[in-house]
């Protein structure tokens, strides 16, 4: 119940339209229940029939009167169910269109902890298949039980106003009913929630194997794939069987039970008529209202059905909507202005899960306009460290500081539009490249974006394009080479102009001549930034004003280039190992317009 009071919660800000609704069911109920009331009047009144002779004589006025009052119900009971069913689909999109955007902004605002441990496909599944069976609810399920239950107590009423001992002996057999609905409901909630669950399995098996579709080629596993597939859909055509055959039974066993009320209703009841204690028009609208009755009874079948299945919907999506993100923002932040650039590290620890450290004990500061390059072996924690400075996570313990201020007095918004940076793993959206460039900066000039575009020496290619900077890239970039991606992600963080920018290996997917052309741009573009890159290469190192050198999560070693060289170390060892040719090959004077790239690989 608590989990469909939240989903009816969504409702209270359109009480107007789901008063006028209830309104309109009150009406439809209403002018339902007077049809079968005028039958009984035009049979007993406007027909009378001698029982002994069989001979009818009527009232022709009556009958034609009786008449137009049920045409006239008709069509007031029409429009009344029109209206009701107008504003329920209006009442349950508007909470669908209010459940997404609320899904969609809550996921928005969870730190990378939540997305690292969470899978896209269920993501996916929550905002659609969830939300879409709680629309179900909203529209079809609330509003006509509710409907059937006050057309039950109605109806139920006029039974017994018609003749008391033959409603009692029928409307024993309500309760049976509702005991059948309640079963059913109990048995149908586990099970459809083990169908919206394989819902979203299948929507992480598809989004992965799409994604991954070139590696599926590549290794010729489209056999392979398949059979995953369709064991998963095998999965969910038993579940979806299953519950199939649960209403198959329970559905009928309904109807079975009213209609032996009915054939009671013939026996008992006409019985009464013959020996003149109910009139012939009573037993015909007596018979009618009960039929009246089938509808609801199959409402609550309906019901025992939709109410599980938006019970187990509403679940998974208050999971998302009840997620705390684990780096929070304070009630009212401080905001950077004048930014300097001096970032200080203090004693930081990280933990992904609390059990396995990442970094242990960092500290160590860099001053306004330098640069500082992080190197390390894989894994030793290098894009943790410039993953914590815009706060994607926060520190276990120890703190980092922005000239002066913790980073988690800083709003978000403030610390992330001072701090750029390119990552490792690039992200292009489906847009023309202009779009891309300007994702950080929207309302930057077209000149603006052939700036940055220049300056990360990706214009060239962008011009020899059929449709230049207005020319879209497919899904993530896969129509640009990693180089090309890379560069245009470069652009997008230099046109945002931040304080504080941090390069992840941004040159990591790039050949040697236009890592060199970019690093030209960049040591013009770092000028009074701080400045963070995470390399492989030493060459987009050696220049760094601070060399911290990475070792299971430790700082080891510490210095310029030149220094840790002479201390013959860690950072030796790896120069020695990896980037001894790399130091002895030369690169062109500033003046030369290009470079063989043979001579660049000799």
């Amino acid at each position: 119940m608590s989990v469909l009071i939240r989903l009816f919660g969504f409702t209270a800000k359109y009480w107007k339209a789901v008063v006028l609704a209830y309104v309109c069911l009150l009406g439809a109920t209403a002018f339902a229940s007077i049809a079968p009331w005028l039958i009984k009047e035009a049979i007993d009144r406007g027909i009378a029939i001698d029982l002994q002779t069989g001979i009818a004589r009527g009232n022709m006025s009556l009958l034609i009167q009786v008449g137009a009052l049920v045409l006239v119900a008709a069509a007031a009971r029409g429009a009344f169910s029109y209206g009701q069913s107008y504003l329920a689909e209006l009442i349950s999109q508007r909470v669908a269109y209010d459940i997404r955007n609320a899904l969609y902004d809550r996921l928005q605002r969870l730190s990378f902890a939540f997305h690292d441990r969470s899978q896209t496909g269920q993501l996916m599944s929550r905002a659609t298949a969830d939300v879409e069976a709680v629309r179900t609810f909203i529209s079809m399920g609330s509003m006509r039980s509710i409907y059937g239950i006050v057309l039950i107590l109605v109806n139920s009423g006029i039974l017994f106003s018609l003749h008391w001992r033959l409603a009692m002996a029928v409307l024993l057999s309500l309760p049976l009913l509702g005991g059948l609905a309640v079963v059913m409901n109990i048995q149908l909630r586990p099970m459809w929630l083990g169908i919206q669950e394989g819902i979203a399995q299948l929507g992480v098996l598809l989004q992965e194997n799409i994604s991954g579709v070139r590696v599926v080629k590549a290794f010729h596993r489209e056999g392979y794939e398949s059979t995953r597939w369709s064991q998963k859909a095998k999965e969910q055509y038993d579940r979806n069987f299953a519950t199939s055959r649960l209403q198959a039974f329970n559905t009928p066993l309904m109807s079975l039970i009213l209609l032996a009320a009915m054939a009671f209703i013939l026996w008992y009841g006409g019985n009464e008529v013959i020996e003149g204690r109910f009139t012939l028009g009573g037993l015909v609208a007596f018979n009618s209202y009960l039929m009246m009755l089938i509808w609801p009874v199959r409402t609550l079948g309906m019901m025992a059905n939709l109410i599980p299945r938006s019970i187990s919907a509403g679940q998974r999506i208050f999971e998302i909507l009840d997620a705390q993100s684990a780096v929070k923002e304070e009630l009212h932040p401080r905001e950077l202005s004048e930014v300097e650039g001096q970032v200080r590290f203090e004693s930081v620890s990280f933990s992904y899960d609390s059990v396995s450290p990442v970094l242990y004990n960092v500290s160590f500061e860099a001053a306004p306009g330098t640069v500082v390059a992080l190197l390390g072996p894989t894994g030793c924690g290098k894009t943790t460290v410039v993953n914590l400075i815009p706060r994607f996570y926060d520190v276990t313990s120890g703190i980092i500081t922005i000239d002066g201020t913790d980073i988690r007095k800083i709003s978000f918004a403030s610390l992330r539009r001072n701090v750029g940076i390119v990552q490792q793993d690039v992200f292009l959206f489906t847009a023309s490249i202009k779009d891309n460039i300007a994702y950080g900066a929207v309302n930057a000039s077209l000149s603006e974006i052939v700036t940055a575009a220049k300056a990360a020496r990706i214009h060239d290619f962008i011009m020899s394009l059929p449709q230049g900077y207005d020319t879209w890239v497919g899904e993530r970039g896969v129509t640009l080479s990693g180089g090309q991606k890379q560069r245009v992600a470069i652009a997008r963080t230099l046109l945002t102009n931040p304080r504080i920018l941090i390069l992840d290996d941004s040159t990591s997917s790039v050949d040697l001549e236009t890592e060199y052309l970019i690093r030209q741009s960049l040591e013009e573009l770092m000028q009074g930034r701080t400045t963070f890159i995470v390399a492989q290469r030493l060459s987009s190192i050696r220049n760094a004003d601070l060399i911290l050198v990475f070792k299971d999560g430790q700082v080891v070693e510490r210095g310029t280039h030149q220094e840790l060289l002479e201390r013959g170390q860690l950072y030796r060892r790896i120069y020695d190992l990896q980037f001894r040719e790399q130091e002895e090959t030369p690169f062109p004077s500033e003046d030369e317009e290009s470079w063989p790239i043979a001579e660049i690989k000799r």
